[in-house]
């Protein structure tokens, strides 16, 4: 079985999709079910069974490579030796504490403008409650998945692995805002707490911080005084930053030399607009950082002593910014200052326990400076806290199980990453790194085959040079393994 684009002429089939199925056919035992690497992708988490990795496969007809595997019930798979068994991937249990997704608010404006607007203001709520210490939140990333789609309440709250879920509309027209919002039991479906909110569009916040004290008081979450004046701070400015600021963050994450410019612009614009926004301000100094990292911004020294500068406004602001110490902890991070970066994700992480943003930078903060059995832990919270959209993550977690001495682990994460992500080149690395420790050596030399033709001019020291390890052994493991496999010094 395989996945992929097929053409019909005459009432038949053609292309690579049937190709590639024919020879995998050739591949499976008799009485066997042999599927590709993307059916695999595509199946792992909903079917109720167990994979056998048959490893890459060089067929006839077919460039490039493919991996196999073969299907079994949950029983049928001891008796292959050679292989591993990947079992489907399961919804996460629920945590012991209150624990909560906010869906993207629905924009009822009529205009798609406002869509920025909407997902501001649901994302400010989900930002203020992952500030307290009794609930986990899950991450933005995935909860967002969900935007425009017509999901069961129960469902989602399976698949995030959350009890309640919040959801709401927005609608703003001129200078007047209404929200509306409705926190459900997604166990049973209930209706915990519903109510509307209207007021001008300078009285939003206030609106927002409605809303969250009405989640806390339905879920019985007893705060604190500190967390009572953290969470509910009085804040200042026009909603019009949000539109710039999440703009800004979009193109960030395109990591394209022309979309950080772009997103380098609309934080500004933000925090021009509100020299208070936190946020915009922090989130700029990691596009300065990223921008000399991967030489789209020339003037190494000045580039970070201008991130740097953004971190402590925003910490100045907010001694409670995320995006304040983390901004901090990713530029020191690459000046190689590493007990700097682990303490400023270490305040990240306690200023907002439910933010998966905060334990995938400290946990990467800690990797590079040596602790690589946190380093791995703080990932794996990471992605129980973004359990949809976490290839970041996964990408990090594999690197540190490598280098835990777990090949097999890594090989596999790196592999179901490469499955969304092709040319993802540190998953590419890890992966081939593994792939050689376990004596895998054809596969090994195939992904970096893989890797030069994407990337030409990489070499062995230039890859090496922008990896921020704070010991030589930890980078010569890595690398050692690679160079073995063919990546030229």
């Amino acid at each position: 079985m395989h996945i992929g684009d097929v053409m019909v002429r005459a009432g038949d089939l053609f292309g690579d999709g049937v190709n590639i199925a024919a020879r995998l056919q050739s591949i499976a035992k008799p009485g066997a079910v042999c599927i590709s690497g993307a059916t695999y992708d595509q199946v792992r988490k909903v079917l109720p069974m167990t994979f056998a990795d048959l490893g890459v496969q060089q067929v006839k007809n077919i460039q490039e490579p493919i991996r196999a595997y073969e299907v079994g019930g949950p029983c049928e798979m001891r008796e292959v030796a050679p292989a591993f068994i990947a079992e489907a991937e399961s919804p996460p249990p629920l945590p012991d504490k209150s624990s909560i997704a906010v869906l993207p608010f629905q924009n009822m404006s009529g205009d798609p403008e406002q869509e920025y607007f909407a997902d501001g203001v649901a994302e400010d709520v989900l930002t203020t409650l992952s500030k307290i210490q009794e609930l986990m939140v899950i991450a933005r990333n995935s909860s967002f998945v969900f935007k425009r789609q017509t999901r069961d309440i129960r469902e989602i709250g399976r698949t995030l692995g959350v009890r309640y879920v919040l959801e709401g509309r927005v609608r703003k027209a001129g200078n007047r805002v209404r929200l509306a919002a409705q926190l459900i039991d997604s166990v049973n479906g209930s209706h915990v707490w519903a109510d509307r909110f209207e007021g001008d569009l300078d009285d939003v916040f206030e609106l927002q911080d409605r809303i969250t004290q009405d989640i806390v008081a339905a879920l019985e979450i007893q705060l604190t005084l500190g967390e009572d004046v953290r969470v509910w701070r009085k804040r200042s400015g026009t909603p019009l930053v949000y539109e710039h600021f999440t703009k800004g963050r979009t193109l960030y994450v395109n990591f394209a030399k022309h979309t950080h410019a772009q997103a380098r612009i609309e934080l500004e614009r933000a925090f021009a607009i509100n020299p208070t926004f936190a946020p915009a301000i922090g989130l700029s100094g990691f596009v300065l950082t990223d921008q000399v990292r991967f030489g789209w911004e020339t003037g190494e020294a000045t580039t970070y002593e201008a991130a740097l500068e953004r971190a402590a406004r925003a910490l100045a602001v907010d001694p409670g910014s995320v995006e304040g110490h983390v901004a901090l902890g990713y530029t020191r991070l690459f000046q190689r200052r590493h007990d700097e970066a682990v303490g400023a994700g270490e305040k990240a992480i306690a200023h907002s326990l439910s933010s998966a943003g905060a334990y995938h930078m400290a946990g990467m903060f800690h990797g590079y400076a040596g602790d690589l059995r946190k380093a791995a832990q703080y990932e794996e919270h990471a992605q129980r806290l973004s359990p949809l959209s976490r290839n970041e993550s996964r990408v990090d977690e594999a690197r540190w199980r490598f280098h835990l001495g777990d090949f097999v682990t890594a090989r596999d994460i790196a592999s179901r990453v490469l499955a969304e992500k092709p040319r993802w080149l540190t998953a590419q690395t890890t992966l081939a790194a593994a792939l050689w420790k376990l004596g895998s050596e054809d596969e090994a030399q195939v992904t970096v085959r893989k890797i030069l033709a994407n990337h030409p001019n990489l070499t062995a020291s230039r890859w090496a040079q922008g990896l921020p390890y704070r010991h030589q052994k930890d980078l010569d493991a890595l690398m050692s393994p690679l160079r073995l496999a063919g990546l030229p010094e």
